[in-house]
């Protein structure tokens, strides 16, 4: 048993082309948004902290196995 709607080419068209268009939302100007006026917080400063003390650390972890492979 068939149970899909019957559509137009013109129908199925419509159909797609309002699918590929975003929804809008509405507009705040950005000097209203509470996030663009807060200074950024969090853990953006520790983050290149982190990344060069793994880095140290792996580069130590390969000198050291290359020494004790000698």
């Amino acid at each position: 048993m068939d149970t899909r709607e019957s559509n137009t080419r013109s129908q199925e068209k419509e159909h797609v082309l309002g699918q590929r268009q975003p929804e809008r939302a509405p507009q705040m100007p950005a000097h209203r948004q509470p996030e663009a006026r807060r200074s950024p917080k969090g853990f953006y400063r520790l983050l290149p902290i982190v990344v060069s003390l793994l880095a140290v650390a792996l580069a130590l972890f390969i000198i050291a196995g290359i020494l004790a492979g000698k």
